[in-house]
């Protein structure tokens, strides 16, 4: 369970530094106020890109501590600059570094209960990681990554995917 949550997230979310750090130099290069890029969304009912990045932060660390069965550290959503939100995702990978494997391993059949909105979904520890965390993680880093293409950023595959 460890090997194949901890570990992903943390790249997924270090790919996602890099593509970020594209997006800043980019605003910067092209002399477009970073704002623009940071608010900008693929549709209006989407979330802009910085929602995407918190998103994608909370549930990485929200969903190991799930497993773990510890707390998870609360950040305030206030981010508005690349900067800040790449020190998100920084400290956000410096939480699950803190995970150790025996928190997680074995909790393939642990109950876990989430409130989302109005309704109460029950997992299984291995249905919670695979078809809820890493989908949902995914999820939001390729959506950020989707926005910053959409507006010009050149980033490909191997931003998202990471090197070998």
């Amino acid at each position: 369970m460890y090997q194949v949550s901890v570990p992903a997230l943390i790249r997924s979310l270090s790919n996602l530094i890099g593509i970020l750090k594209k997006g800043s130099d980019y605003a910067e290069e092209k002399k477009i106020d970073p704002s623009v890029l940071l608010n900008s969304r693929l549709f209006p009912d989407m979330f802009p890109l910085t929602k995407q990045v918190q998103i994608a932060s909370d549930i990485a660390k929200r969903g190991v501590a799930q497993l773990a069965g510890v707390e998870a550290p609360k950040f305030e959503d206030n981010e508005s600059s690349f900067p800040e939100l790449i020190e998100r995702l920084e400290k956000t990978i410096a939480y699950l570094k803190s995970i150790k494997p025996e928190q997680v391993d074995g909790t393939e059949e642990k109950t876990i209960t989430l409130e989302i909105r109005k309704n109460t979904l029950t997992f299984a520890g291995m249905p919670f990681l695979l078809y809820f965390v890493l989908p949902n993680v995914y999820f939001h880093v390729t959506t950020s990554y989707d926005i910053l293409r959409h507006c010009g950023v050149e980033v490909g595959k191997e931003d998202f995917l990471g090197k070998p």
